[in-house]
């Protein structure tokens, strides 16, 4: 009895340990979350692009240009569906036309002239820089071509610059340029003699009288050439109060002679030789002075020279913004 104690102890002990030894049962597979959906990327829009004109607005460096374009009426235009391509000229491209060529063309009874002028900056199409370098020429809405070039890694529109390209628009595209550039002349006729283009003018109906009381009219017609410094009718208009009056008096003949014929050089004297002197003699026999100041041409001193180089079949007209009066 006590043996099979023994044996049955003995079992109870092995069962123990073999179930000590025994391996841990393997846990069941735990299941996989499901993947998170990753969101979709969103979509960046793109950007939305201004016209012609309230692209050069904005930029800053074209004031000049916008308010040319203003003064032509072209703003709805260059607002239009278009496409248009642009070789916009800087502000500093403007300030280098002569001076006061730029005040002329703003002035109303000019407007035809710098309208041709801006529609020579422009041409039909959407045309970036990579085809404009393919091309030898473009025809302007101008209806007249510019030229085009590559030089030395430089791209030139007739000879101006271009300095920066590809400035697209939301009916076109700007190329900048350094220079305005300037349509061909008509072939027309010769102009009128300086006294023609005086009375044609309408500026000058103060002056084409006094050349008539004065019955210098047949001179200032004849071959010459003549140089003649024009005062305008607001430059007669700013002489002291009866003087005009007094000088188309016949007894004053000479006095208004001798004043005319001051305003009066021999020679076809262009603006780019005039800024090359320090003075002129006149037909009067005496002497006007010549300084330049900031770019701007000044007779005797104060008389600025505003508008240059109208030609005449028989000499030049140079516009000034008052009356020269001879030295005594």
């Amino acid at each position: 009895m006590k043996r099979f104690s023994v044996f049955a102890m003995l079992l109870t002990v092995t069962a123990l340990v073999l179930a000590a030894c025994a391996p841990a049962a393997t846990p069941a597979p735990t299941a996989m979350p499901e993947p998170t959906a990753m969101p979709e990327p969103t979509a960046i829009p793109e950007p939305v692009l201004s016209d012609i004109v309230d692209t050069a607005v904005a930029d800053g460096r074209f004031t000049t240009l916008v308010a040319a374009v203003t003064a032509a009426e072209l703003v709805d235009t260059l607002k239009g569906e278009g496409p248009f391509t642009v070789f916009a000229p800087t502000d500093d491209a403007f300030a280098k036309l002569p001076a006061g060529t730029l005040d002329s063309l703003l002035l109303p009874e000019n407007k035809q002239a710098l309208t041709d002028i801006l529609l020579y900056h422009v041409v039909s199409g959407k045309v970036m820089a990579a085809d404009v370098v393919g091309l030898e020429s473009a025809t302007t809405v101008l209806g007249k071509d510019v030229a085009i070039k590559v030089d030395m890694g430089n791209v030139y529109i007739n000879d101006a610059k271009v300095i920066i390209t590809d400035i697209e628009t939301s009916n076109g595209v700007i190329h900048v340029i350094d220079t305005v550039i300037l349509p061909p002349a008509e072939e027309a006729a010769a102009p009128g003699t300086i006294v023609d283009i005086a009375v044609a003018d309408g500026r000058f109906n103060t002056l084409v009288a006094a050349v008539t009381a004065a019955e210098l009219v047949e001179t200032l017609s004849g071959e010459g050439p003549f140089t003649v410094f024009a005062p305008t009718d607001d430059a007669f208009a700013a002489l002291p109060a009866g003087t005009l009056d007094s000088l188309l008096l016949p007894e004053n003949k000479q006095q208004l002679t001798d004043i005319l014929l001051y305003h009066v050089v021999s020679g076809s004297v262009l603006a780019a030789d005039v800024v090359g002197l320090s003075a002129a003699p006149t037909v009067l026999g005496k002497d006007i002075t010549i300084t330049v100041k900031d770019g701007k041409v000044f007779l005797n001193d104060t008389i600025q020279v505003i508008i240059t180089d109208i030609a005449a079949s028989n000499g030049v007209i140079h516009v000034i913004d008052a009356v020269l009066l001879p030295p005594q």
